[in-house]
């Protein structure tokens, strides 16, 4: 690795970006997909819901993981871009949540859009929470318990 490349940030590298990239096209593919497969009960936006809560439960889980094998470096960092940042970045979907939630509001079903705004965000924090509580149980079950 040059110097320039070690001063770079690491939104300027160029491989980093193509990493992500990649993962973003396989979370897009994946959302897109489950999206079409859960059903939506009266209209109701049940799949964004479950993949949303879905991502954050994986995101905490990813990141507490790598955070305790190392640094944020080779193979941690080409993960955690990949399938945090990428995968996990698109497979979640704030857009739709809003989206859903506009139109939950636009058909007058205003405690639907309250319940549905709740269960994301409370939720999310929820299942991102138990994502790292996962994370550090499976880290402390492969170590013996050691930190």
């Amino acid at each position: 690795m040059t110097t320039t490349e070690v001063k770079r940030p690491l939104h300027f590298r160029w491989h980093l970006i193509g990493i992500v990239a990649a993962g973003g096209v396989f979370g897009a593919l994946a959302r897109h997909g489950l999206g079409l497969v859960i059903p939506a009960p009266g209209a109701w936006p049940l799949p964004t819901l479950i993949i949303n809560l879905s991502g954050a439960l994986a995101l905490g889980l990813l990141l507490e993981g790598l955070s305790r094998r190392g640094p944020d470096a080779g193979t941690r960092r080409v993960l955690r871009l990949a399938l945090g940042t990428g995968f996990l970045g698109a497979f979640t979907t704030y857009s739709t949540l809003a989206l859903d939630a506009v139109h939950l509001l636009m058909a007058g079903a205003v405690p639907g859009a309250a319940g549905y705004l709740a269960a994301s965000l409370f939720g999310g924090a929820a299942a991102a929470t138990a994502g790292i509580w996962l994370g550090a149980w499976q880290h402390r079950r492969v170590t013996g318990g050691q930190l």
